[in-house]
């Protein structure tokens, strides 16, 4: 039976619908508005990250243990969180395109014909969590936080994405060193990925495999073609395909980021404002810098940089050999204290354009 706690902690979580009901363990919850809820099972009280939601959107999921501490103890437990995948998939229509297990983490490619991404992942790790406290006779958080997903641009990154993903179990912690070319076989065995279901040596009809067709048309000439990647990366360096991430959420070319920005200029809540400001600050250091170059005068290029870049004194005193930020200070105070007409209208040029 689930208790009192487990039974508050599944109607109070974000991702729940007002005129729903699922059911954990034989027991059947109401599922109510949206609530933002410190302390509950299975989920830290964090700042929550950017969730950019859309019909047929795509993602790379990853969630670790707290503490980095084990999420499947066993056997038994991979095969109970896969099944949850399953019953996940069932029940908000989110395709999962690849998988990999490992002890303390796991990572998912998803994509989401309903745009419930937040639904999906949230009920799969709110069920998860009360199965494995309850078969360990344990409380509390079993994941570090909210789950990370980056939106994936599929047709720049699924050849990179999915074998990096499946190379988990073998890859060097290291990230610079070369993959061992005798682990092949050990890859090989794995089974707590979906390399199997690529390969064509295991079904399972709840992991879509539609995007096998990267590899190629017909599905045979694909398996073999995507064996054929794999084993190139043995005796290589695997470089991560999230070392292109855009703007910390993002996998893809500019022109998909630019339509991804529509996205969230439409939405308003706290997350999404900040990184309105990071972005806008972001442009306004691109354009100080640029009007830096091409201004001769230092005393102008320290105003810029302080005035509207917004740059600390500090940094700008060291940039420009000054012993501390009041040296600057003192500088751009003299410059607007004794500027001509012209070097007047110059500064007022400038803000011009700077303005967003």
């Amino acid at each position: 039976m689930t208790d009192a706690k487990d039974y508050l902690t599944i109607c109070l979580l974000p991702w729940v619908h007002f005129d729903d009901t699922y059911e954990v363990a034989g027991v059947r919850l109401l599922q109510y508005p949206e609530y933002l809820v410190s302390g509950v099972s299975g989920v830290t009280n964090m700042a929550r990250p950017i969730r950019i939601e859309f019909k047929d959107a795509s993602y790379h999921v990853m969630a670790r243990g707290n503490e980095r501490q084990k999420i499947f103890r066993s056997d038994e437990d991979r095969i109970l969180f896969l099944k949850t995948c399953e019953q996940m998939v069932d029940r908000f229509g989110v395709v999962i395109h690849a998988y990999c297990l490992m002890s303390n983490h796991y990572h998912l490619v998803v994509s989401t014909p309903r745009a419930n991404l937040s639904q999906g992942i949230g009920w799969l790790q709110t069920t998860y969590t009360i199965r494995f406290n309850r078969k360990y006779g344990r409380s509390g958080h079993l994941y570090q936080g909210r789950f990370k997903a980056q939106v994936i641009e599929a047709d720049e990154y699924v050849r990179v994405l999915i074998p990096y993903l499946h190379l988990n179990p073998v890859r060097p912690t290291d990230k610079t060193l070369k993959i061992d070319s005798e682990k092949f076989k050990e890859f090989e065995r794995y089974p707590w990925s979906s390399h199997w279901e690529y390969e064509g040596k295991r079904k399972q009809p709840w992991v879509s495999l539609d995007w096998l067709s990267y590899w190629g048309s017909k599905t045979s000439h694909a398996q073999r073609e995507y064996l054929r990647d794999m084993k190139a990366y043995f005796g290589e360096v695997a470089k991560s395909p999230i070392e292109g991430l855009k703007k910390g959420f993002l996998l893809g070319s500019e022109a998909f980021m630019d339509r991804l920005k529509e996205q969230i200029e439409k939405k308003n809540g706290q997350e999404e404002i900040k990184w309105k400001q990071r972005a806008a600050q972001g442009e306004i250091q691109r354009r100080a810098e640029k009007l830096v170059m091409s201004e001769p005068d230092e005393r102008i290029q320290m105003w810029i940089l302080s005035r509207l870049a917004g740059h600390p004194m500090v940094t700008t005193a060291k940039r420009y050999g000054y012993k501390d930020g009041s040296g600057v200070l003192q500088a751009i105070k003299r410059l607007e204290s004794t500027a001509d007409r012209g070097v007047k209208k110059k500064l007022e040029m400038l803000k011009r354009d700077m303005v967003l």
